[in-house]
């Protein structure tokens, strides 16, 4: 989950999900459903793993702007929210749909190798610690 001031969110129109997913090297996250977020028992414990959840929350869910919110630190600590929220959602039937139809369509690549005949891929990750 890089996040660069180059990359930084202001000047744009767009959510801050889809900007968050949009950005190079978030190919594998989908978009997380806003009910998802804003129920507070997808949430459970998550105020512990990162600072000023309430100011990420309010980033991620738009209801502050990314102009209101110029301060890296929290854009770094929302990206890693939103990372931790995603990690959650992708097991629910929901986050399990989306997940399946962009291995479908391939989005996250495909096997190298002539006889796996273009095989869709999956990301794994290696570890479960933040960073």
């Amino acid at each position: 989950m890089a996040y660069n001031e180059d990359s930084s969110a202001s000047g744009h129109d767009e959510p801050w999900i889809q900007w968050f997913c949009g950005l190079k090297g978030h190919e594998m996250f989908c978009e997380v459903e806003r009910a998802y977020i804003e129920d507070g028992f997808n949430l459970y414990g998550l105020r512990a793993c990162v600072s000023n959840f309430s100011d990420c929350l309010d980033l991620i869910l738009d209801r502050i702007g990314p102009d209101d919110s110029d301060d890296s630190h929290l854009t770094k600590s929302a990206c890693t929210l939103y990372g931790l929220i995603h990690a959650r959602y992708i097991v629910t039937a929901h986050g399990l749909d989306s997940m399946y139809n962009k291995y479908a369509a391939k989005e996250f690549g495909t096997c190298p190798l002539i006889q796996c005949s273009g095989q869709p891929v999956l990301p794994v990750g290696l570890k479960d610690d933040i960073g």
